[in-house]
């Protein structure tokens, strides 16, 4: 089939079906009426000889050969919309731009509060919406544009997504102030002696600390698993057991709590955090905007003083650095 042939609107309408499952909603998100919406949708079908989508009680299940075209349409549409983008110069103090971040809530404490007071103060009309993104979608959302950039730790991603290094982070233990075997000082074998809390989203699978003691062969005792690190401190509060979580985020959480923060008992390296794009925004003014709020933010956070600077521009290509693929 030749380009000139088809209608690039067909494949606008393609996506919006496709992410949102519906042609009710597609016509909702494309402000179009839903009998524009079937016929574009039959076109589309005309044009593979495919069903593309067929309907499952109230949903739009897309077919095999839909979820084939998915990622280049999406590209493609991406690349169109950035080409057009980039004949305007954006302008953080008028523009009225929605950035959508991606992650997790551990890393929200610490980030946005920073990153929204530079926004504010650099673009008054510039909205963040910050979202939990399954790390498996992360780099297709990415390329299609729904998300403008990601936070987290070092990810096996593609070449196509680029990242770099915006801080480090420890690991600390958190426990009662009146804990009564531990006062200020906690060695391996009283860490291991006591019952623990394991914070994750996950529903099972060992935490990352585990993996480091497991290398010693040890093992400790998990009485409790949350989802949530500002739970975990709580039940530290009112109990004897033991968390084990990032420093940053601990000192944020447990400032009501009044728990004691101490260094984790053994050897472990700091983990790093990166901001990730993809490359075909690399080079797109507001993408870019948004990538040196972010570490500029971090950077002038005073929670991140006496860590090492990252001197990687926000704009370069992907940097080295070491860290953990296992978060929360």
């Amino acid at each position: 089939m030749h380009l000139s042939r088809i209608d690039l609107n067909l494949f606008t309408v393609f996506d919006a079906i496709y992410s949102e499952g519906s042609v009710t909603r597609a016509s909702q998100k494309l402000n179009l009426t839903q009998p524009a919406i079937s016929h574009a949708l039959s076109r589309l079908r005309q044009l593979f000889d495919d069903p593309l989508f067929v309907r499952q009680g109230h949903a739009m299940v897309s077919t095999p050969l839909a979820r084939s075209l998915i990622e280049p349409v999406r590209r493609s549409l991406r690349g169109l919309e950035l080409t057009l983008h980039g004949l305007d110069r954006f302008d953080p103090a008028s523009s009225d731009r929605g950035f959508n971040l991606a992650l997790r809530d551990v890393l929200e404490a610490t980030i946005l509060p920073p990153l929204l007071n530079r926004v504010r103060g650099n673009a008054p009309m510039v909205g963040i919406a910050a979202s939990h993104v399954e790390r498996r979608e992360l780099e297709s959302e990415l390329a299609a544009g729904t998300l403008d950039a990601a936070i987290d730790v070092l990810l096996p991603l593609s070449k196509d997504i680029l990242h770099t290094r915006i801080y480090q982070d420890t690991t600390v233990v958190v426990v009662r102030r009146d804990h009564p075997a531990i006062r200020g000082r906690l060695d391996l074998d009283t860490y291991l002696a006591q019952d623990h809390i394991l914070a994750s989203s996950r529903r099972r699978g060992p935490g990352l600390e585990d993996f480091e003691l497991s290398r010693l062969g040890l093992e400790r005792r998990i009485r409790l698993r949350c989802q949530h690190y500002f739970a975990a401190c709580r039940v530290v509060s009112e109990s004897d057991l033991v968390l084990t979580m990032p420093g940053r985020y601990a000192h944020i959480a447990n400032e009501q709590f009044g728990n004691q923060i101490l260094p984790f008992p053994m050897e472990v390296p700091p983990f790093d955090v990166f901001l990730y794009w993809h490359a075909n925004v690399d080079n797109d003014a507001a993408n870019r905007w948004i990538r040196e709020q972010v570490i500029e933010s971090v950077r002038q956070h005073p929670a991140v003083a006496g860590v090492r600077r990252v001197k990687k521009a926000a704009g370069g290509k992907a940097a080295s650095g070491r860290g953990q693929a296992g978060s929360d």
